[in-house]
């Protein structure tokens, strides 16, 4: 079972910031990632609950950039026992048999045990090192790791672009 996509959703939601608060940004979200039904049922509870869950996900992926593997795994320990997991197996779209994360409930119950069995996955499968922070200054993102050489530092491309340009430059005024 690949949970890499609920791990992922980690990403987003800690990567979201305030966004996370507007209804209509949290929607859209939700849709693009094709979870349109959950996008249908949310209510302002919902809301204030993933706030709170990006939050603990964002300390995760601070400890983890930090290096503190032991932190980073019992925070995630934490988030496992609050938000338990409920396997179902599935058939859709033409699919074989597959493993989804029961989706009942409250819409940030179900965002919460996606995510953070998501992260656990990954955790378990690739590393803590595989969680990070974009170290391209001034974002603070969130991003997984999921190269194969363990290179990956920044959140995106724009980023990585931003800090290599800005790294040229400094070597051109130094020299």
């Amino acid at each position: 079972m690949d949970l890499t996509s609920y791990a992922e959703l980690a990403v987003q939601l800690v990567n979201m910031g305030n966004e996370l608060k507007d209804p209509f940004s949290l929607r859209a979200l939700l849709e693009e990632t094709g979870r349109t039904e959950a996008a249908a049922r949310l209510t302002r509870r919902d809301i204030d609950a993933l706030c709170e869950l990006r939050d603990e996900l964002a300390g995760v992926f601070a400890s983890a950039a930090d290096g503190d593997d032991a932190d980073a795994v019992e925070r995630l320990n934490g988030l496992l026992v609050r938000h338990p997991v409920h396997p179902q197996i599935s058939g859709h779209d033409g699919q074989p048999w597959h493993l989804h994360l029961t989706e009942g409930g409250r819409v940030a119950d179900a965002l919460a045990v996606g995510s953070v069995m998501g992260l656990a996955s990954v955790v378990t499968r690739l590393g803590v090192d595989r969680l990070g922070i974009c170290r391209a200054s001034p974002c603070r993102n969130a991003y997984l790791d999921t190269s194969s050489n363990r290179s990956r530092r920044y959140c995106s491309e724009r980023c990585a672009s931003r800090a290599n340009v800005a790294a040229y430059r400094a070597r051109k005024r130094g020299a």
